[in-house]
This record gives C-alpha cells, structure tokens and sequence, in this order.
C-alpha cells in the first residue's frame, strides 16, 4: 500500500514537472518567436543636414517650428520611411523628452528595475505580433522616427519596438485602469444646432500622464505620397491620430469605452484612426475601415464629414462595429459609454453606465448645448472649459464629472467645411485656442512667419484670471506631496494641511487624501471624519464611493 502510494507521488511529480517545462518551455517560444515586423532599410546617403533658425527647423522640406503660441508645428511629405526620418531628425530632443517623461511615469508605479525587465518580458510576450497589426506604411513610418531615438532605454525594447508598443499605450492603459486616466468628452451639431448651420465639432482629449508628458503639443501636418492631406493634435512620435481632420474635411475623434483587459495584441485604436484620416473622405468610407481592423480595447469614434454634412459615431469594440447616427436632431454627444442599439445589452456598457461618471458628463453637455445653441465656436471652446456640474453645481475643481478636468492633454474644434481647426494652448484648455487653416497649410506655407490665424485666435480663458484659478494651482502642487507623505507615514504641518483644504473645498479627493493621511498618521477618528466628508461631496464613480465607504468600515 505504501510502496503504491510512493509510485504515484512519484509519477503525479514527473507528470507536474514535464508539465512546468513545457509551460516554460512555450512561454520562452512565444517570446524569443516574437517579431514585430522590424522593417530594413539599407544606409543610404544623404546630403539633407537639419538647418536651425531661431525656432524654426528645416530637413529637406520638412519643417518643425515653435510658435509663438507654445505649440510645436510640424510639416512633413514623402513615402512613409521618408516621413518618419523626417520626424526623428527633426525632433530628437523632443523624442527624448517625451520617452524620459513617460519611462519615468512608468518608474513611479514600479521603481524596481527587476520588475521593469520583467514588464519588457510581459510587453514583448503580450505584442509578439502586434506588427502584423499595423500596416506596413505606418510601420515604416514609425522605423524612420526610431532611428533618431535614444539607446537608454533599450533594456525596454529596441528602440522601434518602443515606439511601436508606445502606440498601443492609450489601449494598454485605458483597458487596465478602467480609463482612470482616459475620460474624453465630445459633441457635434449643424444644421438648426450651429450658428452658421455648418458642422461644428469640439471635443476635450482627456489622456492625463502628468502635466510634463503634456508640455510639447505637437500640431502634424502630412502631406503623404498616398491618401489624403491631413492635419492631427498629439506628441512627438505618435504618428496615430488622436484628434484630426484632413483635407476632404473629414475629422477624427476617438473617446474611451469600457473594455476587459486584452488578451492579445490587435490594431492600436490611434493607427486605425490614422488609416481612416489618410484614406477617408466620408463616414461610410471611414466605418468600412474600421470593419476590416480588429483592435484592442473598445472605443468611440466620433467621424465629422463635410461631405455629408453630420456626424457619426463609429463604436467598436473587439467582437464588434456598429455606426450609430444619433437619436437627436443636428446634434451628436461621445462621452465614454455606448450608445447604440447593438451595445444596449452589453454587459461591460451596461456596467459603465452604472457605475462611472460617463452618463452626468453626456447629460451636462446636452445641457450646455441647449443653453447655448445655436454653437459657434466661440461657444464650443467656452463648452469645452466648463467646469460646473448639472445646473452649475459646484463639484471641486478636476472632478472627473466636469466637462473641463483640468487635465486635457489637448483640446480642438473642428469646422470641416471651411477646413479650420482650433487647437488649445497650456494650461489644459485654459489657454488661447490657435486657429489653423487647412486650406492654406496643407497647400503652400510660408514656415518663416506665424502660420496660424492670429485674427481667428479664441482668447484664453478669464478663469486664469480669478483666486480660484490660484486655488487650483495650489491644488496640483499639493496633492502629489501629501500621497507621498501619506507612503511613507510622515507628518506634514497643520498649516499645509489647512492649506490643502482650503485650496479645493468642495472636492471629495481632497477628504478622502486628508482621511488617508490621519489614517497613515494613526488617528482613526480624524480620519474617518475626513472620509465621511467626502462623502458628502460629488463623487465619479461607484468605485470610488464603495472605497471610501470600505475605509469607513475597516477603522469601525
């Protein structure tokens, strides 16, 4: 009996152990198998030096100037290849900038170096094959800027891998953290709804990874060997359009939805949307793109057509693509849930609508549009810096309910028909909207001179001007500080803490940061006080109630 129960431990061993070498065995398979499809270009010879004049640069006729604005504009022409090394010439130090800025984002959730190789080891596993998923121009595109980045952060990836993977970055994060960091809100209206009866389209890019990944806005302006002129908002290299138009007055938005962590690598949601700029010119040519891609994570794409004189919205999720045209008159609205038929049983939607802050953003721009209608575009920037709640309820400010969060990496309005864009200046969309005329840039542009519309410039915002503004600043600096603090158990002044009350009263965060503090400090009734506050004010999502009220629970 015992001899028996010997030979099978022993045999149920040997079977665990083949089973753990085969498990690892596969796992080292997929990652030394992993190809992201790195193109090959021979060393060619060229006589192209990047020329610098004051804030202006040239690489052949490709230029990349400072406007007087803030904003870094850019104009670039040629086969992709050509494109991109265009682009990492032109903006190195850019490119530099903004992966230092990133990598160092990253070292702040996970300062260990051991678990950063062990992310590369996750990353290269997850996208073995995102390079099948991303055309071949684009991948070409994306090689010629990678020849101009840095080596630092080769323990990362190389440095096309890198760029390649940081292009599915906005999919990887909004799917992880439930878009914490992700909450878009955008709009349409023409006809009886605009001023002029013209399409109109503002929206607010809400993708917040510290106001210095924000520093270098970067205004693109293709003029590509194939497909269409366009024009698009983001950073130096990313080439994926996240707010665009074209020169057909097609334009392209994209607003997170809910979605379920991916299991695999698909098409980045910003390189579809750089497909259907370049190659689209009306909605139904856009959403038969968009059918042929799989991507990622879910999202809306909001698609405004002078062609057809309305918008749409293209929501994709990775089962599924539908085109929803509205339910409204002259008027569409994205925030960060579905709105179609097809997604109205959708568990994941369902469970958006319930739980997060998407639905009182959709009913506060619908508010907004009503008491302002008919949109100008004077009105849509002032839609778009709104800070109020339902009814001008004072939610704190950067609540996540708000219209304007103060954390947009961008914000632009589109008119298509007249081929204007409006792009925000810093703060967030505080700052003056610079105006762009398609119709001249993507011609013929004199880039020694401003080439923006100065007359058509929307002024900054009056905000900036008044104590809450100051408020608000003081805010930012401060709540960083005391998390730190709050890790590593240590005292902060009464004063500061007054301070930090003071500077955002009706903010729930703000209690809820100070309970944490008490907590960390070991003064449970201070804290549970504070948490109790919060409470009492505006909170986003379910989740983030259900948390405080667990704090509660936990010192009761």
């Amino acid at each position: 009996m015992r001899k028996g129960i010997k030979t099978t431990i022993k045999y149920a061993t040997g079977i665990l152990l083949l089973l753990i070498v085969v498990l690892v065995g596969g796992i080292c398979y997929l990652y030394f198998s992993a190809d992201m499809l790195t193109p090959t270009y021979k060393c060619r010879i060229t006589i192209d030096k990047v020329i610098y004049r004051d804030s202006l640069r040239w690489y052949g006729n490709n230029f990349l100037r400072h406007s007087k604005s803030g904003l870094w504009e850019m104009g670039v022409c040629g086969d992709a290849f050509q494109r991109g090394e265009a682009i990492g010439k032109l903006s190195a130090d850019l490119l530099s900038h903004q992966e230092k800025v990133f990598v160092d984002q990253i070292r702040e959730i996970i300062p260990s170096e051991s678990y950063l190789k062990f992310l590369r080891f996750f990353i290269v596993l997850f996208n073995r094959n995102l390079g099948e998923n991303v055309p071949e121009e684009f991948r070409d595109e994306i090689y010629g800027i990678s020849l101009s980045c840095t080596h630092e952060y080769d323990f990362i990836g190389t440095p096309y891998e890198r760029q390649l993977n940081y292009h599915s970055a906005h999919d990887l994060g909004h799917a992880m953290q439930d878009y914490m960091l992700v909450g878009c809100s955008s709009f349409a209206t023409w006809g009886t709804q605009s001023a002029d009866s013209s399409l109109l389209i503002g929206r607010n890019f809400d993708f917040y990874v510290g106001d210095a990944f924000a520093q270098n806005k970067l205004v693109s302006f293709y003029k590509p060997e194939q497909g269409y002129k366009f024009a698009s908002v983001g950073w130096p290299g990313m080439i994926g359009v996240l707010s665009g138009m074209n020169e057909t007055g097609l334009t392209v938005t994209i607003n997170a939805a809910k979605s379920a962590v991916p299991t695999g690598s698909a098409t980045p949601i910003s390189i579809l949307t750089r497909e259907i700029l370049q190659y689209a010119s009306t909605i139904e040519e856009a959403y038969a793109i968009a059918q042929k891609r799989q991507t990622f994570v879910s999202e809306s794409i909001l698609i405004g057509s002078a062609k057809d004189g309305k918008a749409a919205i293209i929501e994709k999720s990775p089962e599924k693509t539908v085109l929803f045209t509205g339910k409204e008159k002259d008027r569409i609205i994205c925030t960060n849930h579905y709105q179609s038929e097809a997604f109205s049983k959708d568990e994941r939607n369902m469970e958006n609508i319930r739980t997060s802050d998407s639905p009182y953003r959709f009913a506060r721009l619908k508010e907004l549009i009503n008491e302002n209608r008919p949109i100008d575009v004077t009105k849509a920037a002032s839609i778009l810096r709104n800070h109020k709640g339902l009814q001008n309820t004072d939610l704190g400010l950067a609540n996540e309910m708000a219209i304007n969060q103060f954390i947009a990496h961008h914000s632009v309005i589109f008119q298509p028909e007249r081929l204007l864009m409006w792009v925000s200046t810093s703060p967030w969309q505080c700052g003056e909207y610079v105006a762009y005329d398609l119709n001249k840039i993507l011609t013929k542009v004199d880039v020694l001179r401003e080439i923006s519309e100065p007359e058509q410039t929307i002024p900054a915002d009056t905000f900036m001007e008044q104590p809450e503004f100051r408020q608000l600043l003081t805010y930012k600096k401060l709540t960083p500080l005391l998390l730190k603090k709050i890790r590593r158990k240590e005292k902060v002044e009464d004063s500061v803490l007054k301070r930090y009350e003071a500077s955002n009263p009706s903010l729930y965060f703000v209690y809820e940061v100070l309970g944490d503090y008490y907590e960390a400090i070991r003064q449970p009734q201070q804290a549970v006080g504070y948490w109790k506050k919060a409470l009492s004010r505006p909170i986003p999502k379910l989740q983030e109630k259900e948390r405080i009220q667990q704090k509660i629970q936990k010192q009761s």
